[in-house]
């Protein structure tokens, strides 16, 4: 406790190009390029599959073997082949490490959208596309918010591995503490990022309460309970 509180009592840590803020920032900037990039090729891509059909068993397949990479020995081997002149070295891990979660729910969740109310949809004259957008993924939404927040927490636990190889954020603070023996930092560090995620996870779930219709919620949660 004594070393927190020397981290967070220190005006030195809260100034300059490497205080808390600017590593904040330099933090949220990875993470949420990384979230960004992640949506735009997971959720078209789960929308398609889950509607269509076509492609499932190599979602599913190519899903968890993105998961089984090991983040930081990916990380490494593109700063070895690509040099560290951009953030595009951090990105491209921190996406596949985030796809699967996103991708997946998005494609449970458009699948599992009750059959009778895609006839329904049908009946009423929607086409396919119109089907998708006005009643599949409004009932499916939570679950996509879920791969979303998921994804988030992870990429925001997980972008201080940016520090290993020279960049910022967060994760100076621990990598830096360890090699110099300055465990205030680390731990400070270790804190701010553990905080970082529950702020994503509050966000996102205040964000489902907004978007989210309160009539498809129950329906949502006795799907959870039986998955």
């Amino acid at each position: 406790m004594n070393w927190l509180i020397e981290f967070f009592t220190d005006p030195a840590n809260w100034s300059g190009s490497s205080g808390i803020p600017v590593r904040l920032l330099e933090h949220l900037e990875f993470s949420a390029a990384a979230l960004l990039l992640s949506v735009l090729i997971a959720v078209p891509l789960g929308l398609w599959v889950g509607h269509t059909g076509k492609g499932a068993l190599f979602v599913v397949v190519s899903a968890n073997a993105a998961r089984a990479l090991p983040t930081l020995g990916l990380l490494v081997l593109i700063v070895l082949l690509m040099g560290v002149g951009t953030t595009l070295p951090v990105l491209i891990p921190l996406v596949a490490l985030a796809v699967p979660p996103i991708l997946v729910n998005t494609y449970e969740g458009i699948r599992g959208v009750e059959h009778d109310l895609r006839d329904a949809a049908y009946g009423m004259g929607l086409r396919g596309g119109q089907v998708l957008l006005r009643v599949l993924v409004p009932v499916a939404l939570p679950l996509i918010l879920l791969g979303v927040r998921v994804a988030a927490i992870q990429v925001v636990a997980t972008a201080t591995v940016a520090a290993y190889v020279g960049l910022g954020g967060l994760g100076r603070y621990i990598i830096d503490g360890l090699a110099t023996k300055d465990f205030p930092s680390t731990i400070g560090g270790a804190v701010l990022v553990a905080l970082l995620a529950l702020a994503v996870q509050l966000m996102f779930t205040l964000l489902g309460r907004m978007v989210v219709s309160p009539g498809v919620r129950p329906a949502v949660r006795e799907r959870l309970k039986a998955g």
